[in-house]
């Protein structure tokens, strides 16, 4: 089945929206949880640092007692104890007396201030300093970066390295996050093999979107697994059903356009519901996605280069979003180093070659050709309103690092 009518790319988003669908939540142990995505806001059990601590090494002295110590005019204290790091020290600071610390050793009784090593000389128990320092200088106060109770982070927060780090010292050694959707990619064609240095048969080609779609679906933070069909109307249903029982979202490579042995929507039509075929989008325009068994069903081009535009354009935005992640194009302005001819009712995403100021489109783009892909860092995005650019013009740019999860 093709619906004759094309869908504009927004209209097509917005169906997928009302579709949209979030996943389960799993407590993980906090090892694991680097590129998760918050279920809970994390409440702090402790304060951080617990304690007044020395930010450097050096001696823990009353500041007060250090003033006008210079080069010229140095000052004298007495060495009473020492303090490593994961140690304290029971005694108090008084006048005139000083306590070696470590870094990160808690600052004890009396004093307010540490001096750094480097401004002093020492001969046994006795500590020459050379400069002066202010009451606080050089101390981590408690509870400077987390106060126990206090809410850290919200719930949907995308955990990052500096989040593990925050997470750890709030207390916590596991945390709920939704979970990672499992992807099945079903790759139809009859006319697919796998790569190989041999010759190959006539009407045969390699089968490169088993690769490029798994890598994308793992670039959107999901599990993937693949799966092959051949062309027949069966095969395809039977894959479809299969996996619409096992996984949260089934994607599909082939089997979209309007020409002998393309079943995929037939199928799906059949078994379920579409709920687009075919955009106004260059290059992809045989896209396609319904609902099958309640799993969302993404249909691309068999054509390499269209079924990654296609990912970029629908279906990464619907993985991330899944895991309680919001997403959209980070859209940013560049100039067009050349004319760019487009035209009304499409929306063009052109692959293109761009630094901090310009942007380059490739030339050659069929979407076919997978080495455009590699020697482009971005799309040119050419709205369906307009009829391309003029060179030098303000171009609506978006890297692909930015798509990455």
């Amino acid at each position: 089945m093709f619906l004759s009518k094309l869908d504009s790319v927004k209209n097509a988003s917005e169906l997928l929206n009302k579709h949209q669908t979030v996943t389960d939540v799993e407590m993980v142990s906090i090892h694991e949880a680097h590129k998760r995505v918050l279920a809970e806001d994390i409440i702090a059990f402790h304060d951080s640092p617990p304690f007044d601590k020395s930010a450097m090494d050096g001696f823990a002295v009353i500041a007060e007692n250090t003033f006008g110590a210079s080069q010229s005019a140095p000052k004298e204290f007495k060495i009473i104890d020492a303090i490593g790091a994961g140690d304290f020290s029971d005694k108090t600071v008084g006048e005139g007396e000083a306590i070696v610390i470590a870094t990160g050793a808690p600052i004890p009784e009396g004093a307010n201030a540490v001096i750094m090593k480097e401004y002093t000389t020492t001969e046994g128990d006795d500590l020459t300093i050379y400069s002066q320092v202010t009451p606080g200088e050089n101390v981590s106060p408690k509870s400077e970066d987390i106060e126990k109770g206090q809410k850290i982070l919200d719930k949907n927060t995308f955990i990052r390295y500096p989040e593990l780090g925050l997470i750890a010292s709030a207390g916590y050694d596991e945390v709920r996050v939704f979970k990672k959707p499992t992807v099945k990619v079903i790759i139809t064609g009859n006319e697919l093999v796998e790569p190989t240095k041999e010759e190959i048969d006539k009407a045969k080609i390699i089968n490169t979107n088993q690769f490029t779609i798994k890598a994308l679906v793992e670039d959107s933070g999901a599990v993937c697994e693949i799966g092959h069909a051949g062309d027949t109307y069966d095969e395809v249903k039977d894959a479809i059903l299969e996996a619409s029982r096992t996984y949260d979202v089934i994607m599909t490579t082939g089997g979209t356009a309007i020409s002998k042995g393309d079943v995929v929507l037939d199928v799906i039509d059949e078994i379920g519901e579409i709920l687009f075929h075919g955009v106004a989008m260059r290059p992809g325009k045989p896209a396609g996605a319904g609902v099958v068994n309640g799993k969302i069903v993404f249909t691309f081009s068999g054509q390499p280069v269209a079924a990654m535009s296609q990912f970029d354009v629908f279906a990464r935005k619907y993985l991330f979003e899944m895991q309680g992640r919001s997403f959209n194009f980070n859209v940013v302005k560049r100039t067009s180093e050349l004319k760019i001819p487009s035209q009304l009712g499409r929306t063009d995403f052109i692959r293109a070659v761009c630094d901090n100021e310009y942007a380059r489109h490739v030339l050659n783009r069929g979407s076919g050709i997978i080495r455009s892909m590699v020697e482009a860092n971005s799309y040119i995005i050419i709205d369906e309103n307009d009829e391309g650019y003029q060179k030098n013009d303000l171009v609506n740019v978006v890297l692909f690092d930015s798509l990455l999860w």
